[in-house]
């Protein structure tokens, strides 16, 4: 039973490049498939984190893993938005955001290294379920954007706005806040050892 978080870390690991292999291909069932095979890959980040509190399991390998398990899962997704539609989704702000997570998951090594807890704010949390439902949003969109049938109308219509844009800038600009304030709120592990 204690080793069921880090199975499903690197399930969610094993996953996420299925999900990009099965996106980027034409046929309308596999995108379909990949999408399902990326909402599982979610899925079990729910259940690791479910079974971690419930059993109080927690190593210092599932300590590693979980959150390289996320960044995974989440930079696959982002990474495909651009090519949805590169104006809705620009490349900048992928970038933006997957250079804030490297930072922040560089400054997690540090802290754990130096064993020092790190504080969680609330935003961060957030910033998780606001990336998370951005992600599928932009994955539905992508998925229903060459179709024949009235969804495709609808995508087409939707990606004609600016809308997707504005909110991958909201997005862009709750990570880059949470980042920011990871590291102000944990700035005395930056302090010499006496």
């Amino acid at each position: 039973m204690h080793r069921i978080p880090n199975i499903l870390s690197s399930v969610r690991i094993i996953l996420s490049p299925i999900f990009l292999v099965l996106w980027f291909q034409e046929e309308f069932l596999l995108k379909l498939l990949g999408l399902v095979v990326y909402i599982i890959a979610a899925v079990t980040d729910y259940f690791d984190g479910y079974y971690a509190r419930k059993f109080a399991v927690e190593s210092k390998l599932g300590v590693f893993l979980d959150p390289l398990a996320d960044k995974f899962l989440t930079f696959s997704g982002f990474i495909v938005l651009p090519f949805i539609d590169p104006e809705q989704f620009p490349w900048w702000a992928i970038g933006l955001i997957i250079f804030r997570d490297i930072v922040i998951t560089i400054f997690r090594i540090y802290t754990n290294r130096k064993e020092q807890p790190m504080v969680t704010r609330f935003t961060a949390k957030a910033k998780t379920t606001i990336q998370m439902v951005f992600l599928y949003i932009g994955l539905v969109v992508g998925l229903f954007q060459n179709v024949d049938f009235f969804a495709g109308e609808w995508v087409r219509l939707i990606l004609q706005t600016d809308i997707l844009l504005y909110l991958m800038i909201f997005v862009t600009s709750v990570t880059l806040y949470s980042g920011v304030e990871y590291i102000v709120v944990n700035r005395m592990v930056f302090k010499p050892e006496k």
